[in-house]
C-alpha cells in the first residue's frame, strides 16, 4: 500500500505550527524563570535590608558604625559573591527594607507577632520563599519605585502595576509622564485610570530580555557580554584586534563593560589602556548618524571612568566614537576633562587618526556585508537544491 503524498507547503504549515509550539514553551519557560529568580532576589535583598537596619538600631554605638557597616560589608560581600554587593547597592537594600517594612508585607497573625528573624521554626530557605511571595513585581521595578519620594504616589504607582500587569518600562513611563499626579487632577479618574493600563509597544520586555536583565545578572553573578546584532557585534571583535596591531601601547581590558549611573545601566563597547599615554580608552559603537547624543553619553562615560576606574598616578580617560552609517563611517574623539591644551595635543598625536579608524570601520563593515550576503545565497542555493533534487 502506497504511503499517501504531503506537499510541501503541507509539511511546512505542519513545521510552523509545531515551530510556534515550541517557541511559546521556551518563552514561557524563561519569563517563569525569570520572575522566579527575581521573587527570590528582591526577596534576599528585602531580607538584607532588614539586617542592616537592625544591626544599626541596636544601640547608639551600632548606629553610628552604620556607614563604615555598608562600606566594610560592601567590600567583603563582593570579594566573596562578585558583583552586585557594592555600597550603593546594599545602601538600596537598606532603604528598600525601610519603605517595605515588616508589618507591610507579611500578613498572617504568626509572621505579624514576630518579623521575619522570629519566624515559628523555619529554615533560611523556606523563609526566604515566604517573603518572596510578597514581592510579585521584579527587583528592576522596585528600584523604580525608590525614587519616587511621594509615598502616595509610591503606592499609587505599585498598585496599578499589580492591577494592571505592567512591565517595567510601563512602570518607567507613567512614573516620568506623572501618571498620578495627573489622575489626581482629573474629573474622571475612572476614564484616567483604564486609560493607564492600556500597553503601549515600547513597554513590551521580551524574554530574552528578563533573562538579561543586568539585576539579575549581577545577582547571579553572571558574565554579560553580548551584542544587539550580529553586525555589531563582528565590528566590535575586529576593531578590538585591528587597535591591538596598531603596536604594543593599547592593551584590551574588556568588552561591553557594564556601568551603572543611578538605577541606569549602560554598556562601554571596549575599553582599552594606553600604556605611553597612560590613560583608559573608551570606545562606543553607533550603528547610525553621530549626533549630539551620543558625545553626551561618552561625556557620562568619561566622567564615570575618571572616578571608577581611573587610578591617581594615571591620566584622565579619552573617549572615542565611532559610527557606522550605510554610506559614510566617523571616528570622533571625544577630550573632556583634560587639564590643559598640551596634553590634548598629546593624545591627538599618539593615538591613531580619526580618518584611518574611519576608513578601517567602513571597510571592515562592508567586508561583513559583503559576506553576509554571501553566506544568505549560498543557503537559498542549498534550500533550492534540496527542493528540485529531493532525497
Amino acid at each position: 500500500m502506497k504511503k499517501p503524498i504531503v506537499k510541501t507547503d503541507e509539511l511546512d504549515a505542519q513545521y510552523q505550527s509545531i515551530f510556534g509550539d515550541v517557541s511559546s514553551i521556551i518563552d514561557e519557560a524563561r519569563q517563569t524563570a525569570a520572575r522566579s529568580v527575581n521573587a527570590v532576589m528582591t526577596a534576599a535583598y528585602w531580607m538584607i535590608g532588614q539586617h542592616i537596619v537592625e544591626f544599626e538600631q541596636s544601640g547608639e554605638e551600632r548606629a553610628e558604625y552604620g556607614a563604615a557597616l555598608i562600606k566594610r560589608l560592601a567590600e567583603d560581600l563582593t570579594q566573596r559573591f562578585g558583583r552586585g554587593f557594592g555600597a550603593v547597592n546594599l545602601s538600596q537594600m537598606k532603604r528598600f527594607y525601610l519603605l517595605w517594612p515588616s508589618e507591610r508585607i507579611l500578613q498572617t497573625p504568626s509572621e505579624k507577632l514576630g518579623d521575619a528573624e522570629n519566624m515559628p521554626a523555619t529554615s533560611a530557605e523556606s523563609s526566604l520563599t515566604s517573603i518572596a511571595s510578597r514581592f510579585p513585581l521584579p527587583w528592576s521595578a522596585y528600584v523604580r519605585l525608590l525614587s519616587v519620594k511621594n509615598i502616595n504616589a509610591r503606592e499609587f504607582y505599585e498598585t496599578e502595576a499589580l492591577r494592571g500587569g505592567w512591565s517595567v518600562r510601563q512602570l518607567d513611563r507613567q512614573i516620568n509622564s506623572q501618571f498620578y499626579e495627573r489622575t489626581a487632577l482629573s474629573k474622571n479618574k475612572a476614564a484616567m485610570l483604564t486609560k493607564g493600563q492600556k500597553a503601549q509597544s515600547e513597554d513590551r520586555v521580551l524574554s530574552e530580555e528578563e533573562i538579561k536583565d543586568p539585576f539579575v545578572l549581577e545577582f547571579l553573578d553572571l558574565k554579560d557580554e553580548y551584542s544587539e546584532s550580529d553586525l555589531e557585534d563582528a565590528l566590535i571583535k575586529h576593531l578590538e584586534t585591528f587597535l591591538m596591531e596598531l603596536g604594543g601601547d593599547f592593551c584590551f581590558l574588556g568588552r561591553q563593560k557594564r556601568l551603572r549611573v543611578g538605577d541606569e545601566w549602560y554598556r562601554v563597547d571596549l575599553l582599552f589602556y594606553h600604556r605611553r599615554l597612560r590613560c583608559l580608552v573608551v570606545i562606543d559603537l553607533k550603528l547610525g548618524k553621530f549626533t549630539h547624543a551620543d558625545a553626551g553619553q561618552m561625556n557620562l562615560y568619561l566622567n564615570y571612568a575618571r572616578e571608577h576606574w581611573t587610578h591617581e598616578d594615571e591620566n584622565p580617560p579619552v573617549g572615542l566614537i565611532l559610527c557606522s552609517q550605510k554610506d559614510e563611517a566617523v571616528a570622533r574623539y571625544s577630550l573632556e576633562g583634560l587639564s590643559n591644551k598640551v596634553m590634548a595635543a598629546e593624545y591627538r598625536t599618539t593615538l591613531p587618526d580619526e580618518e584611518l579608524l574611519a576608513a578601517e570601520i567602513d571597510r571592515t563593515r562592508q567586508v561583513i556585508n559583503l559576506r553576509a550576503t554571501i553566506k544568505a545565497g549560498t543557503s537559498t542555493i542549498h534550500a533550492d537544491l534540496a527542493v528540485e533534487h529531493p532525497k
